[in-house]
């Protein structure tokens, strides 16, 4: 079980950092252009991983209903653009993802650290979700996730 990085400082009320972004299909989100709106960036460790297709597609599956509520949806991972877009088309994922390749935002929320799997140690990109308010700052944490039933947990805190 990867552990969030113990130098990670963020805490629920604190101002998200502000970051800017390539994303599939070619276009760009920087968070300061999404004030005024609930924002969740959820943070996955690869595309076209077990784990990682469950929670997209549990956050595709409950799209209509983050978009209801006015929320956006944010999935990032360090993989680049291109195999955003191939993750996006295969399983027809409606939300934004992040291509963080020089890992400037999971740096700057902590969830780039040592991880084990299998006994192997290395770094990785922690599956983590925040979910920053329409004020940006961070209104809820899950530092550990289910992939499969994510997404229910993070509607209901909207």
């Amino acid at each position: 079980m990867a552990k969030l990085s113990t130098d990670s400082k963020l805490k629920e009320g604190d101002p998200a950092p502000d970051f800017t972004a390539p994303t599939n299909g070619g276009g760009e989100v920087s968070l300061a252009d999404l004030r005024g709106r609930n924002v969740i960036l959820y943070f996955y460790p690869k595309d076209n991983t077990p784990g990682c297709n469950k929670e997209a597609c549990s956050f595709r599956d409950r799209f209509a209903d983050f978009k209801e509520k006015g929320a956006v949806v944010l999935g990032v991972s360090t993989d680049n653009v291109k195999s955003h877009d191939k993750f996006t088309a295969k399983f027809k994922l409606p939300f934004t993802l992040l291509a963080d390749e020089d890992k400037a935002i999971v740096q700057a929320y902590g969830v780039w650290g040592p991880k084990t799997f299998m006994g192997v140690k290395y770094n990785g990109t922690s599956r983590v979700t925040f979910l920053i308010g329409p004020d940006g700052r961070i209104k809820k944490i899950w530092p550990k996730v289910s992939p499969s039933d994510h997404a229910d947990e993070v509607l209901a805190a909207l």
